[in-house]
């Protein structure tokens, strides 16, 4: 197999687009995926893609395959290549097989080879839940752009780790994130922002396959309820508050707020919050409009505790049918009901092709809890 004819031609992609679906080169034994099919002719077709690279399905090579790519030298070149894309890729990065190691804490274990210094990042139960803490009190833990970059990180991190079924993010202190950070946004001009597409890889979030909880303690404000609305599941604490002030600050929501929260609270409501900047809104309407699940009454603790407690829930689900069912769900957003009736449909027959599916109908009639292997 002549892996290095492959190899050259998605290398060339990336630099001409800057940007390259995420290579998770990580032992997933058992798994089904490409069976049929060479990874040459994997890497190949993926070169080929015309559609957007960070949609693009990442690849999940076999331990085997991963031998393969070392003993033709492609592992020693993806290596060299790494720090070269890392500077200009923001939403999907190539990880080696040490990149879930992790050091062992009093509450978790944290992230080894992670240098963060805006967030805190944790794996929690047995590595099942991955813990992504906002770590900027002093500034109610606003949105930097280095903040994000780390979210991103430990986010693509996560999703590329077997063990995760599910991932938490919270705030530290007295706020989920009081909104982006001004000081850095204040002196950009225009041709700045278009140029560098100021905040557009944020929205990348979305494209994590693995569900994201949001626990709101405090101020969600413009980009902080702007990433509320990016996960999966929002859970509020009693103290939680949601807001778009941007027009206050003479510009408008940037991360997705004029689109998502209509969509969540209804054109009136969500006018009323954008257009006026204020008129906020609290835990317990957040909950009647939906755009919470719920509120957790009692601590900031107790939240995250609860929100730890909903990812268990979903990480002992079959990994790959949690994946099929977020993206079922996300496609409402999309397309109409018809097209998505279909896409369900589809996705559901897919589920007829995991042993996962067998196992679960054989547990349900055998009355037993199912044994999920994850594939």
């Amino acid at each position: 197999m002549r892996l290095r004819g492959y190899f050259t031609p998605i290398v060339q992609y990336a630099r001409t687009l800057r940007a390259i679906s995420p290579v998770a080169q990580q032992r997933f034994e058992g798994s089904t995926m490409f069976t049929d099919t060479s990874l040459g002719q994997q890497l190949s077709s993926q070169c080929r893609r015309s559609i957007p690279w960070q949609r693009a399905t990442p690849l999940i090579f076999s331990q085997h395959q991963c031998s393969a790519f070392h003993h033709h030298s492609v592992a020693r070149d993806l290596a060299g290549k790494r720090q070269e894309l890392a500077h200009s890729i923001h939403t999907c990065r190539c990880l080696n097989q040490e990149m879930g190691t992790v050091e062992g804490t009093t509450q978790g274990r944290i992230l080894k080879g992670k240098e963060y210094t805006c967030i805190q990042a944790e794996l929690l139960e047995g590595g099942a839940i991955g813990l992504i803490t906002l770590d900027r009190p002093k500034a109610l833990n606003a949105l930097s752009e280095a903040l994000m970059k780390e979210v991103l990180d430990a986010l693509q991190t996560y999703d590329a780790d077997p063990q995760v079924g599910a991932i938490v993010i919270t705030g530290k202190d007295k706020a989920f994130a009081a909104g982006a950070d001004i000081k850095e946004m204040k002196d950009k001009r225009f041709v700045d922002a278009y140029a560098s597409r100021f905040v557009f890889h944020w929205n990348s979030i979305s494209a994590i396959r693995k569900p994201i909880i949001a626990a709101v303690n405090g101020y969600a404000l413009g980009g902080g309820c702007e990433l509320a609305m990016l996960c999966d599941i929002v859970l509020a604490g009693e103290k939680a508050m949601f807001g778009q002030p941007e027009l206050n600050l003479g510009t408008i929501p940037g991360i997705g707020g004029t689109q998502r929260l209509i969509r969540e609270v209804g054109k009136s409501r969500a006018m009323e919050m954008i257009l006026t900047g204020k008129h906020f809104m609290d835990a317990e309407e957040a909950a009647q409009k939906g755009l919470v699940s719920r509120v957790v009454p009692g601590s900031n603790d107790a939240l995250l505790a609860e929100a730890i407690s909903v990812g268990k829930q979903i990480a002992q689900q079959s990994k790959p049918v949690v994946a099929l069912a977020k993206e079922c769900v996300n496609a409402a957003y999309e397309i109409g009901l018809q097209e998505g009736i279909k896409k369900e449909q589809s996705l559901f027959y897919a589920t007829f092709a995991l042993e996962d599916q067998k196992e679960g109908m054989q547990a349900f009639i055998e009355k037993r809890k199912p044994d999920f292997k994850h594939k």
